[in-house]
């Protein structure tokens, strides 16, 4: 509803998942405003519910608490969503973020045309959005990895939501770790999809971040078989595009592999990008062919 800056509103954040707003005021300038924004939501939209997930360090650096809980009567916070014909759980009061990660729900349809009877891999599922839909798609068999127990648990109740149980599975494992030595045991999948957190928020630490992304993406391009697909992105607003293409250069020549473009895009559409305004294109997506 609301992408911060990209909306002139900057530090607010406004997700919308059916009748349900959640709200971030990460800076005090806007987080004055928070009882006439509540106001207005309720104006426009009456909503069955509104809550604030400010529960981040980032306000602390502008003297303001961290806190969480109900801007409005209290709700059920586990809600589900309806997403490119798919159903999710939400969980709005202890996910990450504020809950589910709405700016990947284009790129989460771009994977339709590469996984049909694909043995998939998926790394740093979170909640198993990607895999779920790579099962929906007609993947033969889609196995999800992340380091959080609880994320996994959520996936799998994702995919029990969907039907889709049966050809989608969910382990806790250290992505990094796992890759490598199934790299080294010459485990091959069709489609190695990577899905990563941000790697730093810091310029200080950004040579560290390139570092792991072009660890990653060189591990998953090692598990493919030729002719498979990498998906990979990266959040970092540090890491501009053109330098995650780099990244996956130098990646794929370490890799000895050849690889070939096939899409190339941002955040969803409800996240629009302005120029010269760094962080409102902060994620990259791509897809690759690898020989």
């Amino acid at each position: 509803m609301v992408f911060g800056e990209a909306d002139s509103l900057p530090q607010l954040i406004i997700d919308k998942f059916n009748d349900y707003f959640v709200i971030q005021t990460v800076a005090l300038g806007v987080d004055v405003w928070k009882p006439a924004i509540v106001n207005a939501i309720n104006k426009v939209f009456a909503p069955k519910g509104i809550y604030e997930r400010n529960d981040v360090p980032v306000r602390e650096l502008e003297g303001m608490p961290q806190h969480k809980g109900f801007l409005s009567d209290p709700f059920d916070t586990k809600i589900i969503i309806n997403e490119n014909g798919l159903k999710f759980y939400v969980d709005i009061e202890n996910g990450q973020k504020t809950g589910y990660f709405l700016d990947q729900q284009d790129n989460r349809r771009a994977i339709q045309h590469i996984v049909k009877d694909a043995e998939v891999l998926g790394a740093f599922t979170y909640t198993g959005t990607f895999e779920i839909h790579a099962a929906h798609y007609g993947a033969k068999s889609v196995l999800g990895l992340d380091i959080s127990e609880n994320a996994v648990k959520q996936a799998t109740q994702n995919a029990a939501l969907n039907n889709l149980g049966h050809i989608v599975q969910f382990h806790a494992d250290n992505a990094f770790d796992s890759l490598k030595q199934w790299s080294k045991e010459g485990r091959k999948y069709d489609v190695v999809m990577l899905d990563p957190p941000a790697f730093t928020k810091s310029r200080e630490t950004i040579q560290k971040a390139i570092t792991g992304y072009k660890e990653i993406n060189l591990r998953g391009m090692k598990l493919l078989r030729p002719g498979g697909f990498l998906v990979t992105s990266s959040c970092t607003n540090l890491v501009s595009p053109e330098l995650f293409l780099q990244i996956i250069d130098m990646a794929a020549k370490d890799a000895r592999r050849k690889i070939r473009q096939v899409v190339f895009q941002t955040q969803s559409a409800d996240h629009p990008v302005i120029p010269g305004i760094e962080n409102t294109q902060y994620l990259k997506f791509l897809i690759i062919e690898v020989q």
